[in-house]
């Protein structure tokens, strides 16, 4: 069923402007900008080129070239913006409504093509984090009418649930030693960085703004430093990822200290909803909007 010009989902009409951020000289710079919508970039281990998802399908932007192809992933081809790469850079996890019901599920396949793995048969489920000694999947799952955060192991299997506080609880990824899994939680009231040990224990809030929603905390490689996104408190309901909206981009430390705003823009869905800093920790990507024909 199509969606009305009118609706705020709409997004027909979204142009997108792939940016880099540069965390030691404090600079942004557009790489390329998209006449389509493309979102949630995620950078490559050996640094030389992003995935994103576009109209249901994954593609390689190579940096240099600036030139992007598809990743063949065979039947899977309608793919949201919640993808991760493997440690091993050599395959893609990505989450796919299916047609039977048009739930997003998670599924593997190669970078270099072949047929995808079917990992959680249960759904919605949306891919937020691969373990660094890529055994396990982290994601987020509505059961039983509450979103949480699970873990399942890369084959497939049994389905592990890490977090049971009411409300949304989403976005988990794992940092670079497997030690921590960073999330984000609505439990307090508005919409927080969190992180826990990857068993789940020791649950901690790591952000405490009164008047910022903050989504997606992705930690940099080296473990020092977090990238989020943050709502104006008002502008959407603390458990809304919306489009089209103006939001922040905020960094802090690991430890939770120096939070700062270091981007303004026009976005939200789709900006920054998977990790994208480069494997040496000094960049990260993310996309800008804008809406043909219409000034915002």
């Amino acid at each position: 069923m199509a969606i009305d010009k009118n609706d705020p989902w709409y997004r027909d009409d979204d142009e997108s402007i792939l940016e880099i951020y540069d965390v030691e000289t404090d600079t942004h710079d557009v790489i390329k900008e998209f006449p389509y919508l493309i979102e949630a970039p995620n950078w490559s281990k050996d640094g030389r080129y992003l995935t994103y998802n576009s109209d249901g399908k994954i593609f390689k932007f190579d940096l240099e070239t600036k030139e992007s192809t598809e990743v063949p992933t065979d039947f899977v081809t309608n793919c949201n913006n919640d993808h991760v790469l493997s440690p091993d850079g050599e395959s893609i996890a990505v989450s796919h409504g299916v047609k039977e019901d048009g739930k997003s599920r998670v599924y593997t396949v190669s970078l270099s093509g072949g047929v995808p793995r079917l990992i959680t048969p249960l759904a919605p489920s949306y891919l937020h984090g691969w373990s660094p000694d890529g055994k396990t999947l982290a994601y987020c799952a509505e059961r039983n009418g509450e979103f949480d955060v699970y873990t399942i192991p890369v084959e497939g299997g049994v389905e592990t649930r890490l977090t049971d506080a009411p409300g949304l609880n989403d976005g988990p990824e794992y940092d670079s030693a497997g030690e921590y899994i960073w999330f984000n939680s609505v439990r307090s009231g508005l919409m927080q960085a969190w992180r826990m040990k990857a068993d789940g224990t020791e649950q901690t809030q790591m952000t405490f703004d009164e008047n910022w929603n903050t989504w997606f905390p992705h930690i940099s490689p080296d473990r020092t430093k977090v990238v989020m996104i943050a709502y104006k408190k008002g502008d959407v309901a603390p458990g809304e990822h919306v489009p089209h909206k103006y939001v922040e981009l905020r960094l802090m430390n690991a430890d939770g200290s120096d939070l700062k705003t270091i981007v303004e823009l026009f976005g939200g869905q789709g900006t920054i909803n998977v990790n994208s800093w480069s494997p040496d920790s000094k960049k990260f990507a993310y996309v800008r909007y804008r809406i043909r024909g219409r000034e915002v």
